[in-house]
């Protein structure tokens, strides 16, 4: 939201000026995630008590806590905040994730991904190439059919050879 609409608008929507929503807006500044809406054109057109800015926060913790409904993340990304903060339904919600869409939060994944290691970052690199850790490997899900048995083999194990993954 620019600052000249941020000046006028009402309390319920001042809360959520920059640096409000603490965790997030500590690793994704606020005029990063404008800088998407705009190059998106996603920006809301009017004032609105829900913001563009704060659909994406909010799409950003849904994935956080993926297991909750949008109320109970709207809470938790709302619950440090002081002042009155809206209380949406999840039917605004829902219009809120509609209205936001998938573009902002595709060019905000592109504009941030990458690896967290430097290449000065000790463990990062082994000579030129980067290094690499598979953590368990070993629970590599795929259905025990022939092709796959072709391609990736069978274990052995203590009790015989058995394909990958185990037949149920």
């Amino acid at each position: 939201m620019s600052e000249s609409v941020m000046a006028g608008s009402s309390p319920a929507v001042d809360v959520f000026a920059p640096g409000h929503i603490d965790e997030l807006t500590r690793i994704l500044p606020a005029e990063l995630i404008d800088a998407v809406l705009d190059e998106t054109r996603s920006l809301q057109r009017r004032l609105r008590s829900l913001p563009s800015r704060v659909g994406v926060y909010f799409l950003l913790a849904l994935g956080l806590f993926e297991h909750l409904g949008a109320r109970l993340v709207w809470a938790k990304l709302t619950a440090g905040l002081a002042g009155r903060v809206p209380a949406p339904s999840e039917k605004a919600l829902r219009d809120l994730r509609r209205r936001i869409g998938t573009a902002p939060l595709r060019r905000l994944f592109e504009a941030i991904a990458g690896p967290l290691g430097q290449p000065t970052t000790p463990g990062v690199r082994y000579r030129r190439w980067r290094t690499v850790a598979f953590d368990g490997c070993n629970s590599l899900a795929v259905p025990d059919h022939e092709r796959n048995r072709a391609w990736l083999g069978s274990v052995s194990y203590r009790f015989g050879a058995q394909s990958i993954p185990a037949s149920t």
